[in-house]
């Protein structure tokens, strides 16, 4: 009967590196969560991770990603207001200036957690309420 080896996970360098893609994986969602909805469900999930991670880095990202949605939601709400103020002709042009604000930070913030494990991403733009 042979043994089967034990290997412990203090010891291997594996679990470094695990941590370090687990870490990056977890912060990029925290921003990716932004595609699922623009409700409840998708601030929800960086609130989530913010309540159950300790690792500093992932909290600040998830920070970083509750206020832009908050900002995106006060922009949005913002643009509505002034839309229906102008009959839609502000909106017709606010809003694709918003849409585009929107994609392609959110995108810019994945594709920087992913690459740079060490550095928060900081939506500019933005109030830091949380």
């Amino acid at each position: 009967m042979s043994q089967i080896p034990v290997f412990s996970k203090t010891t291997s360098s594996h679990s470094i590196l695990e941590r370090v893609i687990n870490r990056n994986w977890i912060a990029a969602c925290a921003h990716a969560s932004i595609f699922i909805s623009v409700f409840i469900l998708s601030i929800g999930i960086p609130i989530l991770i913010f309540l159950d991670t300790e690792d500093e880095f992932v909290r600040q990202n998830t920070t970083e990603a509750i206020n832009f949605h908050l900002n995106l939601w006060l922009y949005g709400a913002a643009i509505a207001l002034i839309s229906v103020l102008s009959f839609g002709v502000i909106g017709l042009i606010l809003f694709p200036i918003w849409f585009v604000y929107h994609w392609s930070l959110s995108i810019l913030a994945v594709i920087h957690c992913l690459r740079n494990p060490e550095e928060p991403f900081y939506y500019p733009l933005i109030f830091r309420l949380f």
